[in-house]
């Protein structure tokens, strides 16, 4: 005779919001709740909460992608709007002009670790002293996780609180109509075609015999 293991012996039934076990809802009262998270139509908030996951695979070496990613300069080549990048008076630290913002700048540092291929763009509108805005980014081997040669490129931005709200108004450009919050749910279209930019340079240059790091980045 088999012995029934001691499941949740320890937790009072029904102590624990929002589990649903066959023991508590049965198989007609589940079905209900299961078809309606196979909705077609999903809201921004549910899907990605406060993150914003993007990922690609990329038919181009992984270690040649990383090297472009973890030159800042790489940005004015696959982000949709950031341009005119120069180099300021603190080291590593590059600003360019968010053309979504008019003029606004856009200050950027970028931290990377060469051994596990993770790229970190640490971002600013505005001022470069406190640099909030975090693009965490890493590439794989795509031999290892796809069974091909090539590249996974991960991509994830979380929603700092000063997205909500400017926290250095001082320094903003007098009468800018927007934030860089204001577009956060748009953040994962946003970034998939920056993602789909990076995709189609990166290939585009693999298969033409091109470094993926072009030479004026050198």
């Amino acid at each position: 005779m088999t012995t029934a293991l001691p499941a949740l012996s320890d937790i009072a039934e029904d102590v624990i919001p929002g589990v649903l076990r066959i023991e508590n809802s049965d198989r007609e009262a589940t079905t209900p709740v299961i078809m309606d998270m196979l909705r077609s139509v999903y809201p921004h908030d549910q899907v990605f909460g406060p993150y914003c996951p993007v990922q690609a695979y990329i038919a181009a070496p992984p270690r040649d992608v990383f090297d472009y990613l973890a030159d800042t300069r790489s940005l004015e080549e696959w982000t949709y709007s950031l341009r005119g990048f120069t180099p300021t008076e603190t080291p590593e630290l590059w600003q360019s002009f968010d053309r979504l913002g008019d003029q606004t700048k856009c200050f950027a540092k970028t931290v990377f670790n060469a051994d596990a291929m993770t790229v970190d763009y640490h971002c600013a509108w505005d001022q470069g002293e406190h640099l909030w805005m975090i693009y965490l980014m890493r590439v794989v081997d795509a031999q290892v996780v796809l069974n091909k040669p090539g590249s996974v490129v991960l991509w994830n931005n979380v929603h700092h609180p000063f997205y909500d709200e400017n926290p250095y108004p001082e320094t903003a450009p007098a009468n800018r109509p927007v934030w860089v919050g204001d577009f956060w749910d748009m953040f994962s279209a946003g970034h998939q075609l920056e993602m789909n930019n990076l995709k189609a340079i990166c290939e585009y240059r693999a298969s033409h015999g091109l470094p993926i790091k072009p030479d004026w980045m050198n």
